[in-house]
């Protein structure tokens, strides 16, 4: 058990490698189609993040369905919370890491983005568990 659980953890981290600078590098992107990539394609990155980083510590069969919902839900609720401007959201705001897991501004184009990602990232879940199902 203990070694199908650290091949499911080192394919996870290497996921999270390659899926962090792709996200980070979506908020400065400069090409064509920028908007969409910095104001979107960062939001489906945001949720694989998120499904991979819980899988982690996380990783079981019953995990793969479930995870991306509680993402989807939570980062559902946090982009709500970017309608209060309340004192304790600025502070946490005020920092960058706060910024990026919190948010600055409400859209709703952002809730069918964070979808595909949680999507995205079940598919990239089932794939981790699939390969190292194929490695036995």
């Amino acid at each position: 058990m203990f070694f199908k659980s650290s091949i499911l953890r080192f394919l996870t981290l290497l996921s999270l490698i390659v899926i962090i600078p792709v996200g980070l590098w979506s908020k400065v992107y400069t090409g064509p189609g920028a908007w969409w990539v910095n104001d979107y394609a960062g939001d489906i990155c945001y949720e694989i993040f998120w499904c991979l980083f819980i899988f982690f510590f996380i990783p079981k069969k019953k995990a793969i369905s479930s995870i991306p919902l509680w993402v989807f839900g939570f980062t559902c609720l946090v982009e709500i919370l970017q309608l209060s401007q309340g004192t304790i959201l600025q502070e946490i705001r005020s920092f960058t890491i706060g910024r990026l897991i919190l948010g600055t501004t409400f859209s709703w184009w952002d809730f069918p983005h964070y979808a595909i990602g949680s999507l995205i990232g079940w598919l990239w879940l089932g794939k981790i568990w699939q390969f190292q199902h194929q490695q036995r």
